[in-house]
Formats: structure tokens, C-alpha cells, sequence
């Protein structure tokens, strides 16, 4: 299943590079290793074979921006996430739940947040309004929190997600990275269980795993660059437009 050849070794190198960089300073590539791995590895074996890999750049990450993160958002979001990993465990189980069905699910949740994402300031005074919005903030965090967890869970695919969200929270670039990075460091942690249950994780996957564990690293070096030399405008912009390319791509 991991014995490539020299072109998949090279896709595979390149989505270790995305991962790191994802982590370490422009994190809506992380959607973009989805489906490069996924034209080397079956999908399911895909999911299985990228977690550790993002577990790795979310180390890094996390510890780089380790004083940076929103912990009032993270709170809010992470036991809504958990409850959508729980979900996408147990449709992971399911005879129906292929590769194809996995690919369709993910890309139309991922179509609707493109449609929405113009919307993301109406989001932003819903979520980070008045007591008198409270039930409207509630029920934002839930929506993106457990689409969070069960498209993650799905096929690490939770970028798009995650990102809307943050960016109509307007933080700025470091506590944007920040929180982005703890965020994904605690669900990735947390799927790890799940999916060595499921076989999508084992002992080749994790020897593929370290053979391009250097990858990752030049990854999150070559993030931290480019992170420090955009603004915090620039760099919004670019996460939207990454965002909208890595949705396109779970299309294919």
C-alpha cells in the first residue's frame, strides 16, 4: 500500500511540505494535502496516513505560537468538535461510508461555507455579539464546531471549516495562526484512538509517516517565513483564497 513509486514520492514529499507550511503560518493550505494524498493512497488509507503527519506540524506550530491562542473561542469550540468526531467514528463504521461518499459529503458541506463565507461579517456579529444575540452565538459554534469535528474525523478536511470561522472572528495573523493550530493539536489527538481503531492508522502507515517527517519540518520553516512577511490584511486575503481552492479541490 506505502511502497511508491518515485512520482508518489513526490506528491507525498510535497504534502508533507503544505502540512508544515499549513501549521506554521499559512493554514488554509492544510486542505490543499487532502487531495494530494489522496491521488496516491486510497481515501480512507489517505485520512489514516495524513493525521500523523498534521499531528507533527500541529506540535511545531502550536509551541511556535504557543502564547498567541483565543482559549474563549477554543473553549467554546472543541466539545462541539469532539461530538462531530464521535459522529464521522461512527459513519466511518458504516458498509456505505466508501471513499466516493466520503469525497461527495465532504465537498458539498465545503460548497455550502464557500456560499456563506460572504456572510462571514453577519457571522462575526452573531457569534461575537450582545447578550441579546447569545442564542445565535450558541448556535454558530455548534454548527461549525461539530462540522468541524465530523468533516476532520471524515477526511482531515476541516480547513474550510475552521477557517470561516476564524476569520469572521477578525483575530488578528499570530492569534489567528495560534488558535488555529491548538485547535487542530487537541482534535487530531483526539481522532488518534479512533482511527487506529478503525485500521486506518498502523504500523506501515506510521513508518511512511516518518519518512517524510523531514518534509514536514522544512514545511513549518518555510511558513514561519512567509508568515512574517505578510500583513494582517494580506494575509486574510490569502486565507480566503486558499480556503476557496482547497473546496474546489475536494471536488476532484
Amino acid at each position: 500500500m506505502y511502497q511508491l513509486g518515485i512520482c508518489g514520492w513526490i506528491l507525498a514529499i510535497v504534502c508533507g511540505i503544505v502540512v508544515g507550511m499549513s501549521k506554521c503560518g499559512i493554514p488554509g493550505m492544510a486542505t490543499l494535502a487532502v487531495p494530494l494524498l489522496a491521488s496516491i493512497l486510497p481515501a480512507k488509507m489517505a485520512t489514516g496516513a495524513l493525521l500523523p503527519m498534521l499531528v507533527a506540524g500541529d506540535l511545531i506550530g502550536a509551541l511556535c505560537f504557543r502564547r498567541h491562542a483565543d482559549w474563549r473561542l477554543l473553549w467554546k469550540m472543541i466539545p462541539m468538535a469532539f461530538a462531530g468526531i464521535f459522529i464521522g467514528y461512527l459513519l466511518l463504521g458504516c458498509e456505505w461510508m466508501n471513499d466516493q461518499v466520503i469525497r461527495y459529503v465532504i465537498a458539498c458541506i465545503v460548497l455550502v461555507l464557500i456560499v456563506l463565507n460572504p456572510f462571514k461579517d453577519n457571522l462575526h456579529a452573531m457569534v461575537a455579539g450582545a447578550n441579546d444575540h447569545r442564542w445565535q452565538m450558541w448556535t454558530m459554534v455548534v454548527v461549525f464546531g461539530v462540522l468541524t469535528g465530523l468533516t476532520t474525523m471524515l477526511a482531515n478536511a476541516a480547513g474550510p471549516v475552521a477557517l470561516i470561522y476564524l476569520l469572521a472572528m477578525r483575530l488578528p495573523k499570530d492569534k489567528f495562526i495560534g488558535t488555529n493550530a491548538w485547535l487542530f493539536l487537541v482534535l487530531n489527538w483526539i481522532k488518534v484512538p479512533f482511527m487506529i481503531h478503525r485500521g486506518m492508522i498502523n504500523g506501515d502507515s506510521l513508518i511512511f509517516n516518518l519518512k517524510l517527517l523531514p518534509s514536514v519540518v522544512i514545511g513549518c520553516g518555510l511558513g514561519l517565513l512567509l508568515s512574517k512577511s505578510l500583513s494582517d490584511n494580506r494575509f486574510k486575503r490569502w486565507m480566503e483564497i486558499l480556503t476557496a481552492i482547497a473546496a474546489i479541490m475536494l471536488f476532484f
